[in-house]
């Protein structure tokens, strides 16, 4: 059913990656789909600290650190290590989370969603922006 599965990951969120990662192997084994996990280093943090670091450094580094706690995330997930992969990218997180989905056309996206208010219509508004804007089925996760 699913040949394609793309999961974006906010590394500083470990409670709601922990939640998500169950659904990401189940369905990733009922048809021993690929997955992909993707973060987005947001681009007012690059900003912020490019002045301290510089902003080649800065992103240097916060791209190593990523991959680091991406790479120990797919130690931990029970499917096989070939079926796994991951990306990063820096700027807004849901626009690059549609850029990504658009060019890799996966079969469906898991997201967690976190701190729902009103004005997100009780979805993270990361979330409620991917929902909006993917077109392929969403996985929203509690």
């Amino acid at each position: 059913m699913y040949k394609q599965i793309l999961v974006p990951i906010d590394v500083f969120e470990d409670e709601l990656t922990k939640k998500v990662i169950p659904h990401v192997e189940c369905l990733a084994k009922l048809s021993n789909a690929h997955v992909i996990f993707f973060h987005t280093l947001p681009v007012a943090s690059v900003i912020v600290n490019a002045f301290s670091f510089g902003f080649d450094e800065f992103k240097d580094k916060a791209t190593i650190e990523t991959e680091q706690w991406l790479n120990n995330l797919m130690d931990l997930i029970d499917l096989p290590k070939e079926n796994l992969s991951f990306s990063i990218a820096f700027g807004n997180p849901r626009d690059e989370i549609l850029n990504l989905a658009e060019e890799m056309q996966p079969d469906l996206i898991i997201l967690g969603s976190r701190r729902p208010n009103i004005a997100t219509h009780l979805l993270g508004s990361n979330a409620s922006g991917v929902v909006r804007g993917a077109k392929t089925s969403v996985l929203v996760v509690r």
